[in-house]
């Protein structure tokens, strides 16, 4: 099941709310950066300003990273709940609507397949933006670890059996801040390709 993120205002605050499946049991899980860690980002054009190089805002561009459904699929199948967590700034530089971003969440989930990814958390807010709505800083911004925790309140997750991958030190932060022990928020790149990555957690976890 995925769940998607809706934005309400709240005093003027841009406070969040995510629709909550609650759950008996506390599972798992393993949070995924977005860009450029399960799809490509920098890689990619730059798109038209406000929005920043390596802003995804197309769905029609979204391409899978190498190893990156093989990853998702075998993680799913071991039981864990897979959630994204992505700071997506260039809302509120003016660059992006949420409207867009799930519009790029949605195709990202068609690509991984039907109900692999179970939620999609984003911060649309950024302390220097154009947008009013969106121009604070917020808790749910990596490295602060809001999303992961709401995400492990919505969905009942047991962050002390979760992981992260990432390919950001930022991820890595949020991770950390959020309960999610430092060994298993792994950072990939050229050095440690997700399926490396994915491999490290189905060898260290027991799931369900």
């Amino acid at each position: 099941m995925r769940v998607s993120t809706a934005w309400v205002a709240d005093g003027g605050t841009g406070r969040e709310w995510v629709p909550a499946r609650l759950s008996s049991l506390m599972r798992p899980a393993v949070f995924f950066d977005r860009d450029d860690t399960l799809m490509e980002a920098g890689s990619l054009p730059a798109p038209p300003p406000p929005a920043a190089p390596g802003d995804v805002i197309d769905p029609a561009l979204v391409c899978l990273l190498p190893g990156a459904y093989e990853a998702c699929a075998a993680l799913k199948r071991a039981g864990f709940v897979l959630v994204v967590v992505s700071n997506q700034g260039s809302v509120a530089r003016g660059g992006a609507t949420t409207a867009m971003v799930d519009a790029v969440n949605a195709r990202l989930a068609d690509l991984l397949g039907h109900s692999v990814i179970d939620a999609f958390y984003y911060c649309p807010f950024h302390p220097r933006g154009r947008v009013p709505a969106f121009t604070l800083e917020h808790p749910w911004r990596k490295p602060a670890p809001g999303m992961i925790l709401a995400a492990a309140e919505d969905l009942g997750l047991d962050l002390s059996r979760s992981w992260l991958i990432g390919d950001a030190e930022r991820d890595i932060e949020a991770g950390i801040a959020g309960g999610i022990d430092a060994s298993r928020c792994l950072r990939v790149g050229a050095s440690l390709p997700i399926t490396h990555a994915v491999q490290r957690v189905l060898s260290n976890a027991h799931c369900c």
